[in-house]
C-alpha cells in the first residue's frame, strides 16, 4: 500500500469559523441597548458615587473594604459576623437564575450576563471601526496590507482601552476610588492593584474580542445546567417550521403557493452571535437574545407574511399551534408551580434579609471562652474561667460599653485593663477585652462542673444592648 492510499488522520478538534454579526433593528436589540447602557454605567460610574458617612468611615457608596473586613452600601454597613447578609444575597441571585431560566429560558446569558455585555461592546466597536458583516467578511479574507492592519489597530486598541477600564473599575471597589486613580496615575499604587487591573484586561480583551461564542459554548458551565431548570412549558426561542416549511426563494416560480413563508434569506443566521441557525431547532449555543426574532420579523414585514415565523413559544404549544389553535396565554406559561415556587422562596429570603436588616441591634457582642486551661484555681481556692469578647460598635462615634453577667450562681466579673466594669469603644471598631469571672471558694458555681451565664454589654449613653450566653467550669464534684 503506497502512502497516498493511506487516508488522512482525523481529528475531533475543529478550527474555530470566526462569526461576524450583522446589524439589526428591533425590540429586542432595543432592549439589549439599553440593559447594556444601564449595566454597563452602574458597573462604571458606581465607585464614584460619594455617600457621606462621617468623619471615621469612607464615603464612597459603595465600597468592599476588605483591609478593614466590612461592606458598604449606600446607608447599609455590613460586619464580618453579619456575613449571612451577602450569603442570602446570594443565594437570592441563584433562585433569581432558576426563576428566569424556567419562565424564559436563557435570558440571563441573552441580556445580562458579562460576557454577553461586553462581548456586544466589542463588536459594536468594531462594527464602528470596520463596518458591517459583508464589510469585515472582505477584511477578514482579504491579505493584510496598510489598510487592514490600520483597521485591526485601531479596533484593537479601542478593545484594550475598554478592557484597562474593565479591569480598572473592578479594583475601585475595593479601596477609595479617586485615591487610588491618583496613585494609578502616579505609579505609587499597590502592585496588587496593577496586576489585578492587567489580569482583568487580559481576559475582557480576550474574552470579549477573540473567543466570544467559545466561552459560552466550551467554559460556561450553564448551558449544561439550564436543562434541568428548563420544562416543556418554559418560554424559549424557536422556529415555526409547520408554517416556514418548505422554504424558497423563488416566490414566482412554479409550486411557489406550496412553499411555506420562509424565503431562506439567511438573516437569522446572520445576525446571530453564537453563529448557529435556529430553524436547526434548540441547540445548546442559543443565548435566547432575540437578534433572529427580530431579523425574521423584518423579513416577513417586507414580504408582506405575519411576524412570528421566529419567535418566544412552549413546547406544550406546538400541537395547538400545528392543529391551528391559539396556544396558551403567556401568563400560564410564565405562572406556574415551578416558578412560584421560585418565586415564594425568592422572596421569602429577601423579606428575611430585610426583616434582619432593620432589627439588627446598633451592638453586638462574641464570647469565646479560653479553654487553655478550662479554668483556674486561685490561692484563696476561688475558680477563675478567661473569656475573649468582642464588642462591636457599629455607631459612628466612641461608646461606654458596661460589661456584666447573670447567672443563677453567684459569679463575680472584673475586665482586664479597664477600672470597673465600663471599656470605651471607637467609633465603627470592634474591640477584644479580656474578661474574668470568678467563683468564690466551695460555691455552687465552683464545685459544679458546668454553670449557665449571661454576659450583657450595654451602651451607657442610650442603654441599648446585646447578650450572648456562655458556660463557666468549675471543678466538678
Amino acid at each position: 500500500m503506497s502512502s497516498s492510499d493511506i487516508p488522512p488522520q482525523q481529528t475531533l478538534y475543529a478550527a474555530r469559523e470566526p462569526i461576524f454579526p450583522r446589524r439589526v433593528k428591533g425590540s429586542f436589540r432595543t432592549m439589549k441597548w439599553w440593559l447594556m447602557a444601564v449595566m454597563l454605567g452602574i458597573y462604571y460610574i458606581m465607585p464614584w458615587i460619594r455617600w457621606d458617612r462621617g468623619p471615621s468611615l469612607p464615603d464612597q457608596a459603595v465600597l468592599l473594604d476588605l483591609a478593614n473586613r466590612r461592606f458598604f452600601m449606600l446607608w447599609i454597613e455590613i460586619w464580618p459576623h453579619e456575613f449571612y447578609f451577602v450569603a442570602g444575597l446570594l443565594v437570592m441571585a441563584g433562585l433569581g437564575l432558576f426563576l428566569f431560566t424556567s419562565a424564559l429560558g436563557r435570558v440571563w446569558c441573552g441580556y445580562a450576563c458579562p460576557q454577553t455585555v461586553w462581548t456586544d461592546l466589542f463588536i459594536l466597536v468594531e462594527r464602528w471601526v470596520e463596518g458591517d458583516r459583508n464589510n469585515r467578511l472582505r477584511l477578514y479574507r482579504q491579505k493584510w496590507d496598510l489598510k487592514k492592519l490600520r483597521l485591526r489597530m485601531t479596533k484593537w486598541v479601542l478593545w484594550l482601552l475598554i478592557a484597562i477600564a474593565t479591569g480598572g473599575a473592578w479594583v475601585f471597589y475595593f479601596t477609595d476610588a479617586p485615591t487610588l486613580l491618583r496613585g494609578l496615575v502616579t505609579g505609587s499604587a499597590n502592585p496588587v492593584a496593577y496586576m489585578t487591573i492587567g489580569i482583568l484586561a487580559a481576559t475582557t480583551f480576550f474574552f470579549g474580542g477573540f473567543a466570544r461564542e467559545q466561552i459560552c459554548i466550551y467554559a460556561c458551565p450553564w448551558p449544561r445546567i439550564q436543562a434541568a431548570m428548563m420544562d416543556e412549558d418554559t418560554l424559549t426561542i424557536g422556529y415555526r417550521d409547520w408554517r416556514g416549511e418548505p422554504r424558497g426563494k423563488h416566490r414566482k416560480a412554479d409550486g411557489a403557493e406550496k412553499l411555506g413563508d420562509c424565503i431562506d434569506c439567511m438573516a437569522c443566521v446572520n445576525v446571530c452571535p453564537m453563529g448557529i441557525d435556529i430553524r436547526d431547532g434548540q441547540q445548546l449555543a442559543c443565548i435566547t437574545c432575540g437578534l433572529c426574532i427580530d431579523a425574521c420579523d423584518e423579513m416577513m414585514d417586507k414580504i408582506g407574511k405575519p411576524r412570528g415565523l421566529i419567535g418566544y413559544m412552549a413546547l406544550t404549544d406546538e400541537p395547538l399551534e400545528r392543529a391551528g389553535a391559539h396556544p396558551k396565554n403567556v401568563w400560564k406559561h410564565v405562572f406556574r408551580v415551578r416558578t412560584l415556587l421560585y418565586t415564594v422562596l425568592w422572596g421569602g429570603i429577601g423579606t428575611g434579609l430585610v426583616v434582619a436588616l432593620f432589627m439588627r441591634a446598633p451592638i453586638s457582642m462574641t464570647v469565646a471562652p479560653v479553654r487553655n486551661p478550662i479554668y483556674v484555681t486561685l490561692s484563696d481556692g476561688a475558680i477563675r474561667n478567661t473569656y475573649d469578647i468582642r464588642l462591636h460598635n457599629q455607631q459612628h462615634d466612641a461608646r461606654p460599653f458596661k460589661l456584666s453577667l447573670t447567672s443563677a450562681a453567684d459569679l463575680k466579673i472584673s475586665l482586664e485593663g479597664a477600672d470597673g466594669d465600663t471599656v470605651t469603644v471607637p467609633a465603627d471598631e470592634t474591640k477584644l477585652q479580656r474578661v474574668y469571672v470568678t467563683a468564690a471558694p466551695n460555691s455552687p458555681a465552683a464545685i459544679s462542673e458546668r454553670t449557665p451565664l449571661h454576659f450583657w454589654v450595654e451602651d451607657t449613653t442610650n442603654t441599648d444592648r446585646a447578650e450572648q450566653g456562655t458556660i463557666f467550669f468549675g471543678k466538678g464534684k
